[in-house]
C-alpha cells in the first residue's frame, strides 16, 4: 500500500455528512489511537498524553512543563506570548480529543481531558504576561466546564447511579452560576443544557426517593435556603408517581 496516497484508506471509511464519525483503532505497536473522519481526510490522535504524541522538553505536555517551571522558579514567573499561544494550542488539542471521547462514551477520559484544558486556561489566566493572553480563551471556560459536568453525569448513569448523576449536575449548575454570575448564567446555553439533562434524569430516580426529596425540601425551608428549596421543588414536580 502506498502510504503517501490516502485514497483507498478514505474510500474504506466514507464521509457520512451530518454525522460525527469517530473510531478507535490499534496501531502496529499495539497502542490505541482515535481517528475522526472529516470532510477532507482524517484526524488521528493518541489516547494518552498530548493528542499529537509530542513530549515537549521530555514532559507529557506543555502544561506539565510549565507547572514544573513554576514549581522550580516560583509563582511570580510570567509566560510570554509565544508560550501562552502554545499552551492555548494544546488546550484546543485536548478539546478535540474530549469531544471524540464523549462520542465514544469514554466519559472518564472526557473528564481527564476537559480538566487538562481548564488547567491550561487557569495557567494563562494566572501567569500570562499580557492581559490579552490572560483572557484570550476565557470565553471557552463555561463550555469546557459544562462538558466535564456532562461527562461526570453520564459516567454515573453508565454505572446506574442516577442520584450521583443528579448531584454532579446540581453541583455543576451551582458552579456555573458562580462562574458566570446569575444574570449571564440564566441566559447561557450551558445552563439550559445542564437543566435539560437534570429534567431527563428525574424520572429515572427510584420512587422511594420522593420521600427523601420531600425531607430535603423541608430541611431547606427550615434553613431558609430558598434557592435549594426551589430546585428540590422542581425535582419533585417532575418525578413520576
Amino acid at each position: 500500500m502506498d502510504f503517501s496516497d490516502l485514497t483507498r484508506f478514505l474510500a474504506d471509511w466514507p464521509r457520512a455528512m451530518g454525522q460525527f464519525q469517530v473510531r478507535e483503532v490499534q496501531a502496529a505497536d499495539g497502542r490505541m489511537l482515535i481517528q475522526v473522519r472529516i470532510d477532507l481526510g482524517v484526524i488521528q490522535m493518541e489516547t494518552e498524553g498530548r493528542p499529537d504524541g509530542e513530549k515537549p522538553g521530555g514532559h507529557p505536555s506543555l502544561l506539565d512543563r510549565a507547572t514544573a517551571r513554576l514549581a522550580e522558579e516560583g509563582s511570580q514567573v510570567l509566560l510570554d506570548t509565544d508560550e501562552c499561544r502554545a499552551i492555548r494550542d494544546e488546550a484546543v488539542q485536548f478539546y478535540h480529543r474530549y469531544v471524540a471521547f464523549f462520542n465514544l462514551n469514554r466519559f472518564e477520559a472526557v473528564i481527564r481531558d476537559a480538566d487538562h484544558a481548564l488547567r491550561c486556561l487557569d495557567l494563562c489566566r494566572d501567569h500570562a504576561g499580557s492581559e490579552e493572553d490572560r483572557v484570550r480563551l476565557e470565553h471557552l471556560r463555561p463550555q469546557v466546564f459544562t462538558m466535564k459536568v456532562r461527562a461526570a453525569a453520564e459516567l454515573a448513569m453508565s454505572h446506574r447511579q442516577p442520584r450521583a448523576a443528579m448531584a454532579a449536575i446540581d453541583q455543576g449548575l451551582s458552579e456555573l452560576e458562580e462562574l458566570l454570575g446569575p444574570d449571564v448564567a440564566e441566559r447561557s446555553n450551558e445552563m439550559h443544557l445542564l437543566r435539560g439533562m437534570r429534567e431527563m434524569l428525574v424520572p429515572k430516580l427510584p420512587a422511594s426517593q420522593r420521600v427523601e426529596l420531600e425531607e430535603r425540601l423541608q430541611a431547606a425551608l427550615d434553613d431558609e435556603n430558598y434557592e435549594l428549596a426551589a430546585i428540590l421543588r422542581d425535582e419533585l414536580r417532575m418525578m413520576k408517581d
